[in-house]
């Protein structure tokens, strides 16, 4: 018996009464909707789930495709927009020194015009001492360029100082900051003469010194102090500075104090050089 049920119940037999039930399934469905209509319930119940499941999941997933999108969009816009930033910054900064060095260049134009009397040439600064101020420092003009050792330099302001050796293309400068440094000075009012000294321990203040008032002379703060005639090397009339804090010495003879220069030592950048010496008589 148990060998007859198996031998039934083989894959053949199993197919064909699913079809024949399929079969009559359709056929009965076809005259009446009665039986038809808990199967599609039925079927509706399973299958409307999932088909909502993957709704949602179809649209979180279009939802979040779309988000990244937007954020690949947003990164590539935020690229471009930092290159540009990047160029426009770099083109700004070029824009800004070349106003830093007209405006150089213009009051350099109005230095000579101010000591238009003495004949110059343009040099720049290629080299400096290791101090925060230029108490040296080395151009980039020399003997091949007409210049000679004392031949007086000059910047926007005033005086600063005068050449101590010269190469072939190169030349050194002494500026009257260095410590030791003397220039003789006078009030440009009054031709009242004084000195003016280089101060190592001034040089953190911006300051350097100025001495031999006579007592008797009227120094006021901001009195203009310039080169003055009796100056073995220094040509006459170049502004060097201005009074501050100049007193009585202890010997009641002579005034000293400070002098605040014309010239801003710590960013020199381009020099004229004048051509002319002193003793040359040229």
């Amino acid at each position: 018996m148990k060998r007859k049920l198996s031998e039934f119940f083989t894959s053949k037999y199993i197919l064909i009464a699913v079809v024949v039930l399929c079969v009559l399934v359709m056929g009965i469905s076809f005259f009446t909707d009665k039986l038809s209509a808990p199967f599609r319930n039925a079927v509706s119940s399973v299958v409307m789930p999932i088909q909502k499941g993957m709704n949602y999941i179809g649209l979180w997933t279009n939802d979040k495709y779309s988000q990244l999108q937007e954020v690949k969009r947003l990164l590539e816009e935020n690229d471009e927009l930092r290159s540009t930033v990047d160029s426009l910054t770099e083109e700004n900064n070029r824009l800004k020194q070349d106003t830093y060095e007209l405006e150089r260049l213009r009051q350099l134009y109005e230095l000579d015009a101010q000591y238009e009397e003495y004949p110059k040439v343009g040099a720049r600064i290629i080299g400096t001492s290791s101090d925060n101020w230029y108490s040296t420092f080395t151009i980039n003009k020399g003997s091949e360029e007409g210049l000679k050792v004392d031949m007086n330099v000059v910047a926007s302001g005033g005086l600063v100082g005068i050449i101590s050796s010269v190469d072939s293309h190169s030349a050194t400068v002494k500026t009257i900051i260095e410590d030791g440094s003397f220039v003789s000075g006078q009030l440009i009012d009054t031709g009242d003469k004084c000195t003016v000294e280089g101060d190592i321990k001034l040089m953190d203040s911006g300051l350097i010194s100025v001495k031999y008032f006579n007592s008797s002379v009227n120094v006021r703060n901001g009195d203009k102090i310039v080169t003055s005639n009796i100056s073995d090397k220094y040509l006459s009339g170049i502004l060097i500075g201005y009074t501050k804090d100049v007193s009585l010495d202890v010997n009641n003879l002579t005034q000293s104090g400070y002098l605040i220069p014309a010239v801003d030592f710590e960013h020199l950048q381009e020099v004229l050089i004048i051509t002319e010496l002193k003793d040359s008589g040229k």
